[in-house]
Parts: structure tokens; C-alpha cells; sequence
């Protein structure tokens, strides 16, 4: 069941764009004054965003905005977003602004409701992986309002006592192997890193392997020799007992296992910070880039949630100018300040907090500056959503328990791909 909940604040910002606006179905819509201000509506995701809006409102650019007289109703929906996202386009109720998060842009975008920003407003500040991701067939449908990317977050005190250097930028799969068996000799209790047999993490390592998720025919190919190696050194690790499975230790992900103080590594976003602040606050860590793999570059995801504007809005002019409101620089500082998600233009690279020197700053200027570093591509996975994954999760965890060898699990998890891409 939708929760209706209304973040209401006026806001302000003018726009000259009457020739693009008038293609659009609903026009140029109201004239926006204080004194008959437009409504626009957001649909977004529940938990903390309904706060979070309001706070960014109220505090951030909702005072120097609301003289024009645009009033912001935020209608997060609860449970499943997507499901519920999907059954609002098609009823034709879709808000003026919509999160388009990036692992289902694609059959979002398919829906043909959303508006191609290229025309609307400038989309050049923002991180150019961020942009690709919302971009098909040379238009862009969403601006980035935060993202996230794979860091090592690395427990200080167990490499210390290893007595071998912290991960950097140079750090290699080599390098990382030799870390990792080092790190597991202190005990057999103590592992080098938490692997999971999930995408989510190990596609980072098939990418610096080399391996392309698609071909230019919308074919996944799992018997490519890059993914084989990349998926016989991450899998080996955990085979020879050096790295473990969060599962093993009872955790549901890696910075759970993190957090037990008994792995020396996680790969994992920032999303971490707000986690280790508040389950193991006496944790000493570190945060560097993501592994140098075969391919001579590093591989990387990116996570994140665009604002797209719904092309059946009556008040184009007002949405766009709430769009760029929201995604300013003003509002992107806050965010970044709070600690609660990282910015999306290119230019906060600059940013004097990345500076601080603390854990979570320095945390934070890794996974910004991952969106940027190898060969990074969004969290999608075209029409088929997250399913595409199922083979593949299934194929890492029959290696690791050693029901499979590589190449039977690869061959089997290819078939019941090929069945997943021709529905």
C-alpha cells in the first residue's frame, strides 16, 4: 500500500525555455506567483528522503526560491518503488519529478514518458558516467542528484599487525593477493576480505578483467576468457581460505563482516560510514581505489538515482526549474556536509571537505573520484533489470562451495542467461 506523505515548501527560479516547453503535452502550463503558486510534484522513495527533502527545502534553497511561488509536494513511495513507479506511468498519476534509479532506467525510460533533457537544461556539469547511464541513443533522461561507487575499505589495526602496507591507487590483484594471505596467517580466525557471491561486487573485478557485460547485440558472453579469470581469482580466494563469504560469518553482506573486525577488507560505497559509525565505532579504517586488475585499469560500478522529469507534466517550465534547484551546487554542498550522500557535479571534486583529512572525508574522495577512474559503467542491466544477475550469483557460489568447477558453472549460468535475455 502507497504511504502519502507531503513535503511542501515554495520555491523559486525562472525559465526561458517557451519554444522547447510548448512541444511538451501539457505546455507551458500555470505562471508561477506567490500569490498562485504552482504546484510541483516529486515521487521518490521513502525511509529517510521525505526528511531529507524537507530539510533541503527549508534550509537550503527553499528561501531564496519561494518568491516565485512554486510549491514542492515530495510523495515518497513506500514498499516497492519500482513496482509502484511503474503502476503510476502507466495510470498516467506519475509526478512532474520522478527518481529514476539507475539499476531499471532503462525500462523506465522504455515507458516513453520521460522528457530527453538534452534540450531542457545543461546536463555538462555532472559526472560523465553518470550522465552515460541515463543516456540512450544519444539523449538523457536524468541528472544524478547523488551515487555512490566500490572503495576497499581496509581495517588498519589487522594489516599493522601482518606487518604489510596499506592498499593505495597502484595496488594491483597481485599486490591485493599477497595482502589478503597475509592478512589471513594472523589466525584462523582472521581472513584478508569478505567476498560475496553476488554481481554486485565481483562485476568491479570482471570489468578490470576486461570483460564487456554487453555486446553490441544486447549478448551477455560468460565464456570470454576475461570473465573466467576474473572469476577464478576472486572465487579462488575464498577456495584457499584466505578471503571468506560474509554468509560464513553469519552477515549478510561485507560491511557486516567488516564490522566483525575479522576481515582485513570490504569493498564496499560510503554507505559503509553511517554503518561502521554506528556498529563499530573503535574500528580504525582506511579507504583506497579499487584494484588495478589485468586489464590495466580498475573496475568500477556506479550506484546511483537520477531526477527525471515526467514529459506529461503540465508545468514543464517549473519542473525544470526545480530539477536544477535540487541538483545545484548549494544543495549538493549539503548533502555532501550532512554526510549523507556524495555530489554529482564534476566540479565538487574541488571541494574543501574531501580535504579534512579524517576517515570518512578521505572515504568519501575515493568513491567520488571511482566514479572517474577505469572502466566504470552504471548499475544496470538493460530491459531484464537485477534478474540478469541470478545466473551469475548462482555460478560464484557453486564455485566457492565447490559444487562446480569454473567453467561448468560459467556454462550453465550462460544457458539460463541466453533463456532470461530472449523472454
Amino acid at each position: 500500500m502507497r504511504i502519502r506523505s507531503v513535503v511542501t515548501m515554495c520555491l523559486v527560479i525562472g525559465l526561458s525555455t517557451i519554444a522547447v516547453l510548448s512541444s511538451f503535452a501539457g505546455g507551458a502550463g500555470e505562471a508561477a506567483t506567490p500569490d498562485a503558486p504552482v504546484e510541483i510534484r516529486i515521487m521518490g522513495y521513502g525511509g529517510q528522503d521525505p526528511a531529507i527533502k524537507a530539510r533541503l527545502l527549508d534550509e537550503v534553497i527553499g528561501d531564496r526560491l519561494s518568491e516565485q511561488g512554486i510549491v514542492v509536494t515530495y510523495e515518497p513511495l513506500e514498499g516497492d518503488y519500482n513496482a509502484a513507479l511503474f503502476n503510476a506511468l502507466s495510470a498516467g498519476t506519475a509526478a512532474d519529478i520522478i527518481y529514476i534509479p539507475v539499476e531499471t532506467a532503462p525500462g523506465i525510460i522504455d515507458t516513453g514518458v520521460v522528457a530527453n533533457l538534452n534540450e531542457l537544461t545543461d546536463i555538462s556539469p555532472f559526472i560523465a558516467s553518470l550522465n552515460e547511464s541515463y543516456t540512450f541513443n544519444g539523449n538523457t533522461y536524468g541528472i544524478a542528484k547523488d551515487f555512490n561507487t566500490l572503495a576497499m575499505f581496509y581495517n588498519r589495526d589487522l594489516f599493522d599487525e601482518a606487518g604489510v602496507d596499506y592498499p593505495d591507487e597502484n595496488t594491483t590483484w597481485e599486490d591485493l593477493d599477497e595482502m589478503i594471505r597475509a592478512i589471513a596467517a594472523i589466525g584462523d580466525d582472521v581472513y584478508g576480505a569478505a567476498f560475496p557471491a553476488s554481481f554486485d561486487r565481483f562485476g568491479a573485478f570482471a570489468f578490470a578483467a576486461g570483460w564487456d557485460m554487453f555486446d553490441d547485440d544486447g549478448h551477455s558472453d560468460l565464456t570470454d576468457p576475461a570473465m573466467q579469470e576474473a572469476v577464478e581469482w576472486y572465487t579462488g580466494l575464498v577456495r584457499d581460505g584466505v578471503a571468506v563469504q560474509p554468509s560464513d560469518l553469519g552477515q549478510g553482506w561485507g560491511g557486516g563482516a567488516f564490522a566483525t573486525e575479522r576481515v582485513g577488507i570490504a569493498f564496499e560505497g560510503a554507505w559503509m560510514l553511517g554503518f561502521l559509525r554506528n556498529e563499530a565505532p573503535n574500528l580504525e579504517f582506511g579507504t583506497a581505489m579499487m584494484p588495478i586488475g589485468p586489464s590495466g585499469e580498475r573496475g568500477n560500478f556506479v550506484y546511483t538515482v537520477a531526477y527525471g522529469i515526467n514529459s506529461q507534466t503540465r508545468n514543464l517550465e517549473q519542473a525544470i526549474a526545480v530539477l536544477e534547484a535540487l541538483t545545484s551546487v548549494d544543495a549538493q554542498q549539503f548533502v555532501l556536509e550532512e554526510g549523507l550522500a556524495i555530489p554529482s557535479r564534476e566540479a565538487m571534486s574541488e571541494n574543501e571537505y574531501f580535504e579534512r583529512g579524517s576517515s570518512e572525508s578521505d572515504a568519501n574522495r575515493v568513491v567520488f573520484e571511482g566514479a572517474e577512474s577505469g572502466r566504470v559503467f552504471g548499475f544496470q542491466f538493460g530491459a531484464v533489470g537485477t534478474d540478469w544477475m541470478t545466473p551469475i550469483n548462482a555460478a560464484l557460489s557453486e564455485v566457492m562451495t565447490g559444487e562446480a568447477s569454473v567453467e561448468q558453472a560459467l556454462a550453465t549460468a550462460q544457458q539460463d542467461l541466453n533463456e532470461l535475455l530472449a523472454r
